[in-house]
């Protein structure tokens, strides 16, 4: 059973499907890979990037948050399995917000060669990576409203700059769907393009945690994947996403990053120019 924040997803083919990767031999071409994108919203590019430096920031983000009470410390940082003990939740965001988001190791991550070169071989042009990038673990066991990423479009939260920017989301680990990645209504990003022609969108909010009745009101289905480590998934700032549960029955908590490529050439957001802060107001 597939849940986000509580509600049960439909399994059936008309509101559940997966996720496709981007053909092998499109990887290299840049015009077919901008006509899959504008189609269905996303490019999901397994192996994209080397697993070993994953794997190790994964293992720095556990480490730097030990004593937290988030994972269980008799086990090794890395496996990040979660603690059957409260949370400390002061002292998490003291090490979450001081040491790791601000860290050399999270900001080497998002901006590693690969990644940049890649955006900057698509987007044709000089690239800016946003400083503001979310970092993100869920905890196996957690799914009331709000303990899920809920529906929404990224665009809604960057409107001080271009909408031609491009959001990267990936797993630092390995993410099957029991761990609850990321999942895309499939080609809703059509109709937001034309609702924000419409001038329907204008304030910076979730759309709604009930995804169940999200596919129900766009005909749709939301797409998953059993994400590995080193998969990336770029997609538009106007395509409806959100997260499932994390159902994993062996504690292991998901752990993804998502940050934000644009050409350096054209309006940059300028709210997203410092650090991820709880308070920053976005």
């Amino acid at each position: 059973m597939i849940t986000s924040n509580g509600y049960v997803l439909e399994e059936s083919p008309r509101r559940l499907g997966e996720l496709h990767p981007t053909p092998t031999a499109e990887r290299t071409d840049r015009d077919a890979l901008w006509r899959r994108l504008q189609e269905q919203g996303y490019l999901f590019l397994p192996g994209l990037l080397d697993p070993d430096p994953l794997w190790a920031f994964r293992a720095f983000y556990f480490e730097s948050l030990r004593g937290c009470g988030l994972w269980d410390e008799s086990r090794p940082a890395v496996d990040g399995s979660a603690a059957v003990t409260p949370v400390d939740q002061a002292a998490l965001r003291h090490a979450l917000f001081g040491t790791v988001i601000p860290s050399p190791q999270y900001q080497a991550l998002c901006a590693q060669p690969v990644l940049q070169s890649w955006f900057a071989w698509f987007l044709a042009d000089e690239v800016h990576l946003h400083r503001r990038k979310i970092l993100r673990h869920t905890r196996p066991g957690e799914n009331g409203v709000g303990t899920a990423t809920q529906a929404h479009y990224d665009l809604v939260y960057l409107r001080e700059g271009t909408d031609r920017l491009l959001s990267a989301w990936f797993p630092l680990g390995d993410c099957p769907v029991e761990l609850g990645g990321l999942t895309y209504l499939e080609g809703s990003h059509h109709q937001i393009m034309a609702e924000e022609a419409a001038g329907k969108h204008r304030r910076a909010a979730w759309m709604t945690a009930d995804l169940p009745a999200m596919a129900d009101q766009y005909d749709s289905r939301w797409l998953l994947a059993d994400y590995a480590a080193g998969d990336v998934v770029v997609h538009s700032a106007h395509l409806v996403h959100a997260a499932t549960d994390n159902v994993a029955a062996d504690g292991t908590m998901r752990l993804s990053t998502d940050i934000r490529y644009q050409r350096s050439r054209d309006p940059i957001d300028w709210r997203w120019q410092d650090h991820w802060r709880p308070d920053d107001g976005l």
